[in-house]
């Protein structure tokens, strides 16, 4: 769950316990209003404990290459992420040698 969403489901929580219930309890409730009141309130203390123990959602995959080969002629070897895309991290070890023009051994971000 992102951030955004997990702090939007603790305010919505909050207001939902808060609010309806006292609204319904204030005009001086009968049986219904106050089981109807205490099941809302139920429900809102639910979301907000569902919301404060989610975890945050993943950068993304890790790509790892380890001992790659020889790139050459405008060849690639390891990890290649056009532009930048893709979150997560990148990680290249003991990458091998990159010959000719455009070659790459490591991590090519370029377009």
């Amino acid at each position: 769950m992102t951030q955004g969403r997990k702090i939007t489901v603790i305010v919505v929580a909050v207001v939902g316990i808060v609010s309806t219930p006292l609204v319904w309890l204030l005009n001086g409730p009968g049986a219904g209003q106050f089981v109807g009141a205490s099941v809302q309130a139920g429900v809102g203390v639910a979301a907000l404990v569902w919301a404060v123990f989610q975890r945050p959602a993943s950068a993304g995959p890790s790509d790892r290459v380890d001992r790659t080969g020889t790139a050459a002629d405008g060849g690639n070897t390891a990890i290649r992420r056009p532009g930048g895309r893709g979150r997560g991290s990148a990680t290249a070890k003991r990458t091998g040698d990159a010959t000719g023009n455009g070659s790459n051994s490591g991590i090519d971000y370029s377009n």
